[in-house]
C-alpha cells in the first residue's frame, strides 16, 4: 500500500514559490491571485512500516523550524487546487534523492520496482478565479505536457480525506524485448523506414547503407553470427552516427560557392578541414600552450607548469524548444560531462550560457510551442539548477531577443575544467584503449528518455518532432560521478573515458571502439530504469549522467570498490577487441555486427550549392534619416532596448561564488549591478594566475552579411578579453555555429543557396580572424536546422528561420589577477579616452533596429591594425596605466559611456568633437555606430602621458573626464550640449524593462 507525506511552509512564512506564481499569473495573463501556497507531496511506493514512514517524515522531509507536514492531506485554504506531477518514465530528481536518503536513514534498500515519487499541489486563492484561469495556470505556467501531468480541483471536487489520492507514475511496459530484422530491398523502402522510425537519414547515405549490407563478404560474415538483413539496432546505430549532430556532415560537405558580386566560383572540400582544422593545427605549432585540439571531447590548453585547462561548448536547441527546463538542464549537465571525459578527466571549474529567444513580450499571430517568455524562464531555471546544484560557478552569459528565434530557440552552454598536467607520470590529455580492456558504463540508468535526441537535433522543429528526445538532467547523480571519477583517475584506474551524450552508448562505445579497433558489448548487462526496452532503445537512449570508461581488467575490483564508496552504479557491459567489428549481443543472440570503418570511409560527402548575392543586390540600402533632435530621450530609449537593458534578473539566479574562485564577477561597479566585459576566475587557489572567459553574440549583422557578423563577433570576444587584462598571445577560441537549413529546395527551402553562401562566408571570416589574431580553435560545435514551422491565425503554418548565428567564446591565462581591470569609472578627475575609429557603420545596429531599419553599412573589421592596437592596450593594462577599460559593443558609444558612468556611479563629461572618427559628420552616427575595434578607457592624470606614448600610432584620443556629479554630459559636433543625463535616470531606463523580475 503506497503512503504519502505532504509538506508545506508554516502559515506565517512567505511562500516564495507561490509568490513567484502570483507574479507570473499577473504578468503573463493578467490573472489576479490573492495567495498561493505550495504543498510538496512525497508518495512512497515501497514496503515501509508506518513507523518507518513517520521517521522519514520527521527526519528527512520536514524542517521543524519552517515547515509542517502530515501523512494525511494538509488543510490549506484554497479556491482552486492545481496538482502537478511527472509523467511515467520522466526523471524525478527529488524522488531519486529521496530514495537514497530513506535508504541511508533506515539502513535498507528498496526492492526492485519500488520508488519514491514527488509532486506538488498549488492552493490558489483569488476573487473571480475560474476553471479556465486555473487550467491556464496549470497548462501554461506550471506544467509541460511532454514531461508532466496535472489536474485541477475546485472545492466541490476536493475530498479533504483523500486529497489527490495516490498517483504512482510507474513505467509498466507489457512488452517482451525483441530485435527486428528490417528488409531493405530498395532505396525507397529504406527511405520509408527512415521516415517511420525518425532516423533522419540523408538521401545520399541510403544507397551506401544498402550497398554495405548487400556485399557478399559482409553477408557471409553476418551469416556466421545468425544475421541476414540489417537489424533495427544496426540501422539506429548508423542513423545516430551519421546524423549531422554527431558526424558534422554539413561542415564536412562539398560546397560549390558562387559570388554574384565578383563572378568568382570555387569548390570547397570540407569547411571544417579548410577553415577550422587547417588554421588551428598551424597555430598549434606556433603556440606552445596549446596542448590538445580537435579530437577529444574538449580542447586543452596549458594553464601553468602543473595544470591544464579544458574548454568546450555546444547547444541544446531542439530539446529546449520542446521542454525548456528539461532541455536546458540536460544541456548544461551534458556539456559538463565533456571536460570530465577529456583526456583522463578534468575537474569542472565553471560554466556559461547564451540564450537566443523570440521577443519576451511577443503578441503576434504565430504560435510557438512555448511562448518566448515561458521558454526563457524555463531555460534560465534549467541552467541554474544544472550549475548551482552541481557546485559549479556560472559567472558569465548573454541573452538575445529576435523574432527569428520564435521557430527554434538557441541555448548555448560552455564548460571549463582543469586537470593535472600529468597523472602518475603520464600526460593527462592522452588516452587509449587496448584489446581486452573492459567497457564500463557508470552513473545513471537507461530508459526511454532521450531516444532520437541527435536525429531530432538534425531536423527542423515541427508538430512531428518526437517528444522522446527530451531528458531531465540530474546534477546530484552527476556530481557524485564527477567526484568518483577524479579519485579513480588519480589512482590510475582509468585508461580511457568519454561521456554518453548524443546517441548514448551508440556514440560512446562506437567512437571509443575505434581506439582498439573493435568491441563486444552485451546489452543485457546495461542497467535499466525499468524492464521492457527493446535492444535498439538501450543502445541509443540518451538517458543522462552516464559515462563510458575503459579499464585494465586487473583494476576492476578496486574500480568497483571505489564506485560503491561514492554510491555510483558501475556495470561492465562488454570488452574492447581488435576484430574491426562492432559486435552487440543480447542474452547471447547477436543484435548488430558491423565493420567499424563503415562510418569513417564509405559514405559520400553531402553537397551544397552556395550562391552569394551581396546585400545591395538583395535590395538593402541605408535608410534616409534626419538627425534626431531629442538625444536625451533617444539615449534613454536605447538603454531600455531588450538587447541592451539590464539582465540582472538572469545572472543573479546563478551562483558564481560556489568554488571561491571568482576574481571579476558577473556584476561589478559601485552598485554591483553592471555587467562585466568578461569573467576572470582563479582555478588554482595557490596561484595568482587566472583564467579569463568572454563570449560574444551579434547575429543581427547576418541580415546584411554573415562574413561581417563573424568578424565582429570574434573581435568583440577578443576586446572583452583584453578589457579585463587578457594576453593577446594566449587566447583560445570556441566557435559555436547555429544555422538555418542550407540545403536548397525550391518549395521547402527556396533561400537555401543564400544560407549556404552565408555559412561559407562565415567560415572564411573565421579563418581570417583566427589567423590574424592568433587564436587557435580549442573546441567548437555546429547546430544546423534552426528552423521552425509555426501555426498562424488561420491554421496555416509559417516557416521561421533563425538568423545565421555564431557564438564565439574566448579563454586565456592571466599571469597576475591583481592586474585585472573592470569597466566602471573609478575616480573623479580621471581622463576619458576613446580608442579606435568610429565610422558610418550603423548597418545591423541596435539604433537602426530601434527605428525599424536594417541598413547596409555593416561594421568592417581591420584585423591587422586592430591586433596591433590590442597588443598596446594589453601593455597598458600590464603596466597599470588604466583605471578602467570597457569595449564599445551593441548600442554604440552613447550606451557604453552610460554603462561606464553607471558602473562607477560617477559622471562623464564627453566632447564628441574629440572622438576619433572617419567620414562621420553627425552626432547620432558617433553616438550609435557599432564600429568594431573600440574601447572607452579612463586614465588617472598622472598616467596620462605614459598612456599617450604607449598608444601613439593607434587611433585614440582623450574625449573628456570623469566628474563627481553623477551625470553623463555630451557635447555635440557643433559644440552645443546634446545631453545631460543623471546616472539615476539612466539606470532607471536601463533597469526598467526587466527590473521587476529580480
Amino acid at each position: 500500500m503506497p503512503q504519502r507525506i505532504e509538506i508545506t511552509l508554516k502559515e506565517q512564512l512567505l511562500d516564495a514559490e507561490g509568490q513567484s506564481l502570483r507574479l507570473k499569473a499577473k504578468n503573463y495573463f493578467d490573472i489576479d491571485l490573492q495567495r498561493v501556497r505550495t504543498v510538496h507531496i512525497v508518495t512512497i511506493d515501497a514496503d515501509l512500516t508506518a513507523d518507518q514512514v513517520e521517521r522519514a517524515r520527521t527526519e528527512i522531509f520536514t524542517n521543524p523550524v519552517t515547515q509542517v507536514s502530515s501523512l494525511e492531506p494538509l488543510d490549506v485554504d484554497f479556491d482552486w487546487i492545481v496538482w502537478v506531477g511527472f509523467r511515467p518514465g520522466v526523471r524525478d530528481n527529488p524522488g531519486a534523492t529521496a530514495v537514497e536518503a530513506v535508504e541511508d536513514l533506515l539502513r535498507l534498500q528498496l526492492k526492485a520496482g519500488q520508488a519514491i515519487y514527488t509532486s506538488k499541489r498549488y492552493c490558489l486563492k483569488g476573487n473571480g478565479l475560474t476553471r479556465p484561469d486555473a487550467e491556464k495556470i496549470a497548462g501554461e505556467l506550471l506544467a509541460n505536457d511532454i514531461i508532466q501531468q496535472w489536474a485541477v480541483f475546485d472545492r466541490s471536487q476536493w475530498d479533504p480525506a483523500i486529497g489527490i489520492g495516490y498517483v504512482i507514475p510507474k513505467v509498466m511496459l507489457d512488452h517482451q524485448p525483441e530485435v527486428a530484422t528490417l528488409a531493405i530491398d530498395s532505396d525507397e523502402t529504406l527511405t520509408r523506414l527512415s521516415d517511420q522510425r525518425s532516423l533522419s537519414l540523408n538521401p545520399r547515405d541510403i544507397p551506401t547503407i544498402r550497398s554495405y549490407f548487400l556485399k557478399p563478404e559482409v553477408q557471409r560474415q553476418r551469416r556466421q553470427v545468425s544475421l541476414s538483413d540489417p537489424t533495427d539496432v544496426e540501422l539506429e546505430y548508423i542513423s545516430q552516427a551519421r546524423s549531422d549532430h554527431c558526424n558534422h556532415n554539413t561542415f564536412g560537405g562539398r560546397f560549390h560557392y558562387r559570388d554574384l558580386e565578383t563572378g568568382k566560383e570555387e569548390t570547397i572540400d570540407s569547411l571544417f578541414k579548410t577553415y577550422i582544422q587547417g588554421p588551428t593545427l598551424a597555430l598549434k605549432e606556433q603556440k606552445p600552450w596549446v596542448v590538445s585540439v580537435l579530437w577529444d571531447n574538449a580542447g586543452v590548453g596549458r594553464f601553468d607548469a602543473g595544470h591544464h585547462y579544458v574548454i568546450t561548448g555546444e547547444t541544446h536547441n531542439s530539446p529546449s524548444n520542446m521542454e525548456a527546463y528539461g532541455g536546458a538542464i540536460t544541456g548544461i549537465v551534458g556539456i559538463y560531462r565533456d571536460p570530465m571525459g577529456t583526456g583522463k578527466g578534468s575537474r569542472l571549474i565553471m560554466g556559461s550560457y547564451g540564450y537566443c529567444v523570440g521577443p519576451r513580450d511577443y503578441a503576434g499571430d504565430l504560435k510557438p510551442r512555448l511562448h518566448p517568455r515561458r521558454l526563457l524562464d524555463g531555460v534560465i531555471e534549467g541552467v541554474r539548477d544544472g550549475g548551482n546544484k552541481s557546485g559549479i560557478p556560472t559567472p558569465f552569459g548573454q541573452v538575445m531577443f529576435h523574432p527569428g528565434y520564435l521557430g527554434k530557440c538557441l541555448v548555448f552552454v560552455t564548460a571549463l575544467g582543469i586537470m593535472p598536467a600529468t597523472i602518475n607520470g603520464e600526460p593527462s590529455d592522452q588516452k587509449t584503449i587496448l584489446p581486452g580492456d573492459l567497457a564500463i558504463m557508470l552513473g545513471g540508468r537507461v530508459g526511454k528518455d532521450g531516444i532520437h535526441g541527435v536525429t531530432a537535433s538534425s531536423a527542423s522543429f515541427s508538430e512531428h518532432t518526437p517528444a522522446g528526445h527530451v531528458q531531465i538532467g540530474d546534477p546530484y547523480t552527476q556530481k557524485k560521478m564527477h567526484d568518483f571519477l577524479l579519485e579513480a583517475r588519480d589512482e590510475g584506474l582509468i585508461r580511457f573515458i568519454t561521456d554518453n551524450g548524443g546517441g548514448g552508448l551508440s556514440s560512446s562505445i562506437g567512437e571509443s571502439a575505434l581506439f582498439s579497433n573493435g568491441c563486444d558489448i552485451q546489452l543485457e548487462k546495461v542497467p535499466l530504469k525499468y524492464d521492457g526496452l527493446d535492444q535498439w532503445e538501450i543502445w541509443i537512449s540518451e538517458s543522462q549522467e552516464r559515462m563510458t570508461v575503459a579499464i585494465d581488467p586487473a583494476h576492476l575490483d578496486r574500480f568497483m570498490a571505489l564506485s560503491r564508496q561514492h554510491a555510483v552504479e558501475s556495470s561492465v557491459i562488454g570488452t574492447y577487441t581488435d576484430t574491426g567489428k562492432l559486435h552487440i549481443s543480447y542474452n547471447g543472440a547477436t543484435c548488430a555486427y558491423i565493420d567499424l570503418d563503415l562510418l569513417t570511409s564509405a559514405f559520400p560527402q553531402w553537397v551544397f550549392e552556395a550562391v552569394w548575392r551581396p546585400p545591395a543586390l538583395r535590395g538593402l540600402t541605408e535608410p534616409v534619416l534626419g538627425a534626431p533632435e531629442d538625444c536625451e530621450s533617444l539615449i534613454l530609449d536605447m538603454l531600455g532596448r531588450p538587447n541592451i537593458c539590464s539582465k540582472e534578473w538572469v545572472c543573479r539566479q546563478y551562483d558564481h561564488e560556489v568554488q571561491g574562485t571568482s576574481v571579476i564577477k558577473p556584476l561589478i561597479g559601485a552598485g554591483r549591478d553592471v555587467p562585466t566585459d568578461a569573467a576572470v576566475i582563479r582555478p588554482v587557489l595557490t596561484s595568482q594566475q587566472g583564467l579569463l572567459f568572454s563570449q560574444a553574440l551579434i547575429p543581427m549583422i547576418s541580415a546584411i552579411d554573415a562574413y561581417h557578423m563573424t568578424t565582429c563577433t570574434i573581435d568583440e570576444a577578443v576586446r572583452r578579453a583584453i578589457a579585463v587584462g587578457g594576453d593577446p598571445e594566449h587566447l583560445g577560441g570556441v566557435d559555436n555555429f547555429c544555422w538555418p537549413t542550407i540545403q536548397y529546395d525550391p518549395l521547402k527551402n527556396p533561400d537555401g543557396k543564400h544560407k549556404a553562401a552565408q555559412l561559407v562566408r562565415s567560415c572564411k571570416a573565421l579563418k581570417a580572424m583566427c589567423m590574424a589574431y592568433g587564436i587557435p580553435l580549442l573546441s567548437g560545435k555546429d547546430s544546423m536546422y534552426v528552423d521552425g514551422h509555426l501555426p498562424g491565425r488561420y491554421g496555416e503554418t509559417h516557416k521561421v528561420s533563425a538568423l545565421e548565428t555564431l557564438q564565439f567564446s574566448i579563454t586565456g591565462v592571466i599571469k597576475d589577477v591583481g592586474r585585472c581591470l573592470t569597466m566602471d569609472a573609478k575616480v573623479p578627475g580621471d581622463r576619458v579616452w576613446v580608442v579606435g575609429i568610429t565610422r558610418n557603420e550603423l548597418g545591423g545596429s541596435e539604433y537602426y533596429e530601434h527605428l525599424g531599419h536594417v541598413g547596409l553599412n555593416a561594421p568592417v573589421v581591420d584585423p591587422e591594425s586592430f591586433a596591433a592596437c590590442y597588443r598596446s592596450m594589453a601593455k597598458a593594462v600590464e603596466k597599470g596605466l588604466l583605471a578602467s577599460c570597457h569595449g564599445i559593443y551593441r548600442g554604440g558609444l552613447a550606451v557604453h559611456l552610460g554603462l561606464v558612468a553607471m558602473g562607477g556611479e560617477l559622471g562623464l563629461a564627453v566632447d564628441l568633437r574629440q572622438v576619433p572618427s572617419d567620414g562621420v559628420d553627425r552626432d547620432d552616427t558617433l553616438l550609435f555606430s557599432e564600429s568594431a575595434g573600440r574601447f572607452v578607457v579612463t586614465v588617472a592624470p598622472e598616467n596620462q602621458d605614459a598612456f599617450e606614448r604607449l598608444i601613439d600610432g593607434h587611433p585614440a584620443a582623450c574625449v573628456g573626464e570623469v566628474t563627481e556629479t553623477p551625470q553623463l554630459e555630451i557635447t555635440g559636433i557643433d559644440g552645443q550640449r546634446l545631453a545631460a543625463l543623471p546616472v539615476e535616470r539612466m539606470k532607471s531606463a536601463w533597469k526598467g524593462p526587466f527590473g521587476d523580475l529580480i
